[in-house]
C-alpha cells in the first residue's frame, strides 16, 4: 500500500471532517479530562456511587464507603469543590448529594460499561 493511499478515502475524508468540526479546543479536552480524573480514584468513586442511591452525610457515607470520617470528608471536598456533589446544612450535619443528572449518567454507564460491557 502506498503511503497516503486509503482504500476508504471519500468515507474517511467525511468522517475526518466531521471530526474536526466536534473536535474540543485543548481548553475543553483539559476540563474533560479533569472530570474523568476526578472520577478515576476509587474513593471517590464509591462516593458518588453511594450518593446514586440518595443523599447522605459524611457519617453515613464513611459505614457505605468504609475509610475514616476524615478522608471521606476529603474526597466529598475535592467533588464539591469541583461541582461533582453538592452540599447543604441541615442542623450539625451537611449533606451530600449529585450535583446534576448528568454526572448520575456518566456514572452509571461507565460502571455498565466497565462490568457489562467488557466480558
Amino acid at each position: 500500500m502506498a503511503k497516503g493511499f486509503c482504500e476508504r478515502e471519500k468515507e474517511h475524508t467525511i468522517s475526518m471532517q466531521r471530526a474536526k468540526e466536534g473536535i474540543l479546543s485543548d481548553t475543553e479536552a483539559r476540563k474533560v479530562c479533569k472530570l474523568f480524573a476526578l472520577l478515576s480514584d476509587a474513593n471517590r468513586l464509591k462516593i458518588v456511587l453511594a450518593l446514586l442511591n440518595g443523599d447522605m452525610c459524611v457519617y453515613h457515607l464513611t459505614e457505605v464507603c468504609g475509610g475514616t470520617q476524615s478522608a471521606v470528608s476529603h474526597q466529598l471536598r475535592i467533588l464539591r469543590d469541583n461541582g461533582i456533589v453538592k452540599s447543604k446544612r441541615l442542623g450539625q450535619n451537611v449533606e451530600y448529594s449529585i450535583a446534576d443528572t448528568h454526572i448520575s449518567e456518566l456514572v452509571r454507564t461507565g460502571v455498565y460499561h466497565a462490568l457489562v460491557c467488557d466480558e
